[in-house]
């Protein structure tokens, strides 16, 4: 979680456009982010569990 905040941080220290497209990439970059770091944790859920599961046997 402290990864996707300091994204978001440098997110907000970039000049701000008004352009509309400039708003809806950077949503669709944040989304992106969000994604990816939701798929780590669940891809670290599995490991953790195959970890341990290997060390019973």
């Amino acid at each position: 979680m402290e990864k996707f905040q300091q994204v978001l941080d440098s997110l907000g220290t970039q000049p701000k456009s008004s352009s509309s497209n400039n708003k809806k990439r950077k949503w669709r970059e944040i989304e992106q982010l969000k994604e990816k770091f939701q798929l780590e944790r669940e891809l670290k859920a599995y490991d953790d569990s195959l970890e341990s599961m290997l060390k019973e046997f």
